[in-house]
């Protein structure tokens, strides 16, 4: 029976521990954390005053997809419409890096590459969508919105 008690005890930390980590999501009204990161180039990206929106992809199937719409869009769209592209690459193995990242070289547009256990932690995520992150000029968070590689257009998210 104690045994019982302390997988009880231990169940309710971790439900309470996921009840504060929704608690701390980023939302509009919330100034936009700054973070530094390279991108798939190993140049040194730093968030900005200006930006418009950050998209960001957290696993590999969606930012796959996301990628080549992208860039069907061309080089410059993201920076035409002062938007950042940002994919989670923590935990990622080796050898999944191996591959992955000369295929992301080829890309071309910028992709910031979030490869730090914290770093996207106070984004709101949706299963199989891209987190869209409207910032007004100052940095503010005005909406967040959920893109659908596979049915949407970019386009749309960042008017």
């Amino acid at each position: 029976m104690k045994q019982l008690s302390g997988l009880s005890l231990l169940l309710a930390l971790i439900l309470l521990s996921m009840g504060a980590y929704g608690a701390e999501l980023l939302q509009a009204g919330n100034t936009f954390p700054k973070f530094d990161a390279k991108d798939q180039h190993e140049k040194t990206y730093q968030f900005r005053p200006g930006t418009k929106a950050v998209l960001i992809a957290f696993d590999m199937a969606t930012s796959k997809k996301a990628n080549k719409i992208l860039a069907k869009q061309g080089a410059e769209f993201l920076e035409d419409n002062a938007a950042v592209y940002v994919t989670n690459i923590y935990g990622m193995p080796g050898i999944g890096r191996f591959f992955a990242l000369p295929k992301m070289r080829k890309y071309p547009h910028r992709i910031i590459l979030a490869d730090d256990e914290h770093l996207l932690s106070p984004f709101p995520r949706k299963e199989n969508h891209v987190t869209v992150v409207r910032l007004d000029q100052g940095g503010v968070v005005q909406s967040i919105a959920y893109w659908n590689p596979g049915d949407d257009s970019p386009v749309d998210y960042l008017r």
